[in-house]
């Protein structure tokens, strides 16, 4: 590696934990770390009390759940805007080469210690429980030191989640244990109850097991535009201008349009980015084929809705929330 490269590599892995520090600073900013189907969602309240890492890893913890960050070479930001409807989701991937990025794949649920990883020092003591998922950019867990949820996490062990007869999956709400999900680039905990099936997601760190989706084994939706040779494990969700944390329409603010197009510009794929600029300024955006003309149209897409936002005009509502595909949607 000559000088230049290494400074390069250096300063770029600087920009990255900078990128990572300044977004976990922000209460307004959630995270999320899992694949199609199965994902973690951290976010905290302005205000809610929090308590940074101890151990030297980036990230912190609250009451509610909690993010650890283990930045590794070759991670790779991507800020991307994907159209739906009349509006726009936005986030940044945080991906790896897709030589890096696999955990153990398990297929049956395995049980594997003491969770020395744990973002609180109290919980290392845990025992922690890979379901078995078999995904492979994050292995889905879950925590407990409650004697009879250990008993039926035991029970199941060494079978699949999802295997009829299994005690585990029925007994999960009741059970109510940490989940934690795990990939290179660090983990999400989440501590709040399970919902029940009928019951709507938490304001606040929540995860999502989706099978019908995990059938698909896709690591992304179809519509999310990750460099070719990359795997998402997780992303950034900046505060987005037009709806809240839970996909409720609020009035538009310039503000955080602003600075996510700040991210774009620093963060997103050159090519896309061009795209949108090029419909902003009323060319036509060049196209590919495939995927690749798929994501440009969106860049489109996406530019045209915001421009309806920036002229005040009033857009209409798809309903009272909107799905963002890359969060509890997957």
């Amino acid at each position: 590696m000559t000088t230049g490269t290494a400074e390069s590599t250096i300063g770029r892995e600087a920009a990255v934990a900078a990128l990572l520090r300044e977004a976990l600073a922000d209460p307004e900013t959630a995270w999320s770390l899992g694949s199609f189907g199965a994902i973690a969602e951290f976010m905290r309240d302005p205000g809610e009390a929090f308590e940074p890492l101890s151990d030297g890893r980036l990230g912190l913890a609250t009451e509610r759940g909690a993010v650890a960050l283990t930045p590794i070479p070759g991670l790779r930001p991507v800020a991307y805007e994907t159209a739906i409807g009349s509006g726009w989701n936005h986030a940044v991937a945080l991906c790896l080469p897709e030589a890096d990025c696999a955990m153990s794949g398990r297929g049956v649920v395995t049980e594997l210690g003491p969770d020395r990883a744990a973002a609180r020092s109290g919980d290392r003591d845990a025992i922690l429980f890979d379901l078995g998922l078999g995904l492979r950019a994050v292995d889905v867990c879950v925590r407990a030191t409650d004697p009879e949820a250990l008993a039926c996490l035991r029970a199941g062990a060494g079978r699949p989640l999802f295997e009829p007869g299994n005690p585990i999956g029925p007994a999960l709400v009741a059970m109510g244990p940490h989940r934690v999900f795990v990939a290179r680039i660090g983990r999400v905990e989440v501590f709040a109850p399970i919902p029940p099936a009928d019951g709507a997601s938490p304001e606040g760190p929540h995860t999502h097991v989706l099978p019908k989706l995990l059938k698909a084994g896709r690591t992304h939706a179809a519509t999310t535009p990750i460099p070719d040779g990359f795997v998402p494990c997780g992303a950034i969700h900046p505060a987005h201008p037009y709806k809240d944390m839970t996909g409720r329409r609020i009035p538009f603010l310039h503000g955080r349009h602003e600075a996510f197009q700040r991210l774009l510009d620093t963060w997103g794929d050159p090519e896309l980015v061009a795209a949108k600029r090029a419909a902003e300024a009323g060319r036509d955006p060049e196209t590919g084929s495939g995927a690749r003309d798929r994501f440009v149209q969106g860049a489109r897409r996406a530019a045209e809705a915001q421009a309806a936002y920036l002229r005040g005009e009033t857009v209409p509502e798809a309903g009272a929330t909107e799905p963002d595909e890359d969060r509890g949607h997957a």
